[in-house]
């Protein structure tokens, strides 16, 4: 399938499909376009696509702001919060990643997604891809965190239990419900992919 803005005419081979695209309201065209690209590149259907979407407004605090930072202190910046270390192995820095429009940002969110496109097959494996990359396809009832530590501290607002852990599945629970809010009609927005004639 490939993304359209413009719909092409019935008749014409082509048929268009339309979708509902979370958060889509939030974003521009041309993000659109472009997050369509990775997809197709990584052979992600639009599930996968929802889901970074609802990682990326969950990441950002809903702004789909290039240059936004963690609120807890870790120096991480961006749509999918690239730590620092993590930017230089992309080839670029943090101050680079926040410098950048959304659109050229995607750019590394491809990058830094190429290891684990394969191993993506559901929304808390998307966020742990960005989150905790060793827990993509671990159970959901690991503990990734424990109270005490500073990367429990970072992300102790995902504890929902309050228990002193946080393990994959509560990690994602807030992502889950990002996805949710993303399609209500307010945040999402229809998009046009053409499917070929049978």
């Amino acid at each position: 399938m490939q993304f359209l803005r413009d719909v092409a005419l019935i008749g014409g081979g082509r048929y268009p499909l339309r979708v509902r695209l979370a958060w889509g309201a939030h974003v521009s065209d041309a993000f659109i376009d472009r997050l369509f690209e990775l997809a197709a590149r990584f052979g992600w259907g639009l599930d996968h696509v929802n889901w970074l979407m609802a990682c990326m407004a969950f990441e950002t605090g809903r702004t789909f702001d290039p240059a936004q930072k963690n609120l807890a202190g870790s120096g991480a910046t961006g749509l999918i919060q690239f730590m620092p270390r993590t930017a230089i192995g992309l080839g670029t820095t943090t101050d680079q990643l926040a410098a950048m429009t959304a659109v050229e940002q995607l750019d590394y969110v491809e990058r830094y997604f190429e290891p684990y496109k394969l191993r993506i097959n559901t929304l808390p494996d998307m966020y742990l891809a960005i989150l905790m990359p060793a827990y993509v396809s671990r159970p959901g009832g690991s503990v990734m965190f424990t109270d005490g530590t500073t990367a429990y501290r970072q992300n102790a607002g995902l504890d929902a239990n309050t228990d002193g852990h946080i393990t994959k599945d509560e990690s994602s629970q807030r992502v889950q419900a990002m996805l949710i809010e993303g399609q209500l009609a307010a945040n999402s927005r229809d998009v046009w992919q053409a499917e070929e004639a049978a």
